[in-house]
């Protein structure tokens, strides 16, 4: 099967009885062109099946309209919610998103972004702490406008989002004590991402000035499994706890499996958990799992602005941080709640 070529805009100055440069100036927005003009121009390219070249124009303007999203742990409920803001953003604005999945720690994550370079990418998101930081020197030596999302990197330039994760932690603390829980734990990973040590400092912290020990697992990655073998461990101890504050939902969910079915813990009478995310599982009669809300929608919208705008703002040479509000959301799995 011969495939035919793409249409070119000749083809359609020909068929409209225009020049190459009228049809160029008819699909470019503010461009100098008559509604009559304009017209001819567009029903030709409708009966031809024209296109513009977008990846052409991009060399010629230096904008392809292309944004990296540069992300870890696709399959989490979480970051699938966060990609989804997200090109839907991108797409609202007229902007093309190209994923780069980083859960594998060879060269091939440098070689993927270094190919999106290529292909002249305007701008790139890191979704989560654990791409290294030397994919955000690549971006930023390429000229790209970056965006980063609940990581520490200090370089200026870009924008850096994340959550007030020790604020939350120092609510969820409150909630355990009004519920009457002495024997407190977290539960979290050794990915040691910053958000995800960021909870853990700050429930810590928040305890210790309360005079409080917390009992503190980590294991393995950031997922349901993980919470089954730290509430194991937990579970265990002489002094078992009767709250566990655990980095994530997937976490938590794990951690009240385990409670219930194997140590036949009554959750929330024994045993309050909390998680964070609020991923949709949190809200299922089987968990009602009480819980943070990221606000997903607003990350979505701050990120695309900041790499939509036509300027970049007088201070992006400097360190640019916003800090977002979690929701806490009351379910059962806290007494009281």
């Amino acid at each position: 099967m011969v495939m035919k070529d793409f249409v070119s805009a000749q083809e359609v100055a020909e068929k409209a009885g225009v020049s190459r440069s009228a049809v160029s100036r008819a699909f470019t927005p503010g461009a100098s062109v008559s509604a009559k003009t304009r017209r001819r121009v567009m029903d030709a390219a409708e009966a031809l099946g024209y296109h513009v070249n977008h990846l052409a124009r991009g060399l010629m303007t230096n904008e392809s309209g292309i944004v990296c999203l540069i992300v870890s742990e696709l399959g989490t409920p979480f970051r699938s919610s966060l990609i989804r803001a997200i090109t839907q953003q991108l797409q609202n604005s007229g902007k093309i998103a190209m994923l780069i999945n980083t859960d594998r720690s060879d060269g091939s994550v440098d070689r993927a972004l270094r190919q999106a370079i290529h292909y002249r990418a305007d701008a790139s998101i890191i979704l989560s702490g654990l791409p290294d930081k030397s994919i955000t020197q690549l971006c930023l030596r390429n000229g790209q406008r970056l965006v980063l999302i609940n990581r520490d990197d200090d370089q200026p330039g870009p924008l850096r989002i994340n959550i007030d994760d020790q604020e939350a932690a120092s609510r969820i603390l409150t909630a355990f004590m009004r519920a009457g829980c002495q024997q407190l734990a977290f539960a979290n990973s050794e990915v040691g991402t910053p958000s995800l040590m960021a909870r853990e400092r700050g429930f810590v912290a928040a305890a210790a000035a309360l005079g409080i020990e917390v009992a503190v697992e980590r294991h393995g990655s950031t997922g349901y499994e993980a919470g089954k073998v730290v509430a194991q461990r937990l579970l265990t101890r002489t002094n078992r706890p009767d709250a566990i504050f655990c980095a994530n939902d997937l976490l938590a969910c794990g951690v009240m499996d385990a409670a219930r079915h194997q140590f036949k813990i009554s959750v929330p009478d024994q045993l309050c958990i909390a998680g964070f995310d609020d991923i949709e599982q949190a809200s299922w009669s089987s968990y009602d799992l009480t819980t943070f809300a990221q606000p997903v929608e607003m990350v979505a919208r701050e990120a695309v602005a900041f790499l939509a705008a036509p300027t970049l703002p007088e201070d992006a040479g400097e360190v640019r941080s916003l800090k977002l509000h979690a929701e806490l959301v009351w379910r059962g799995s806290i007494r009281g709640g």
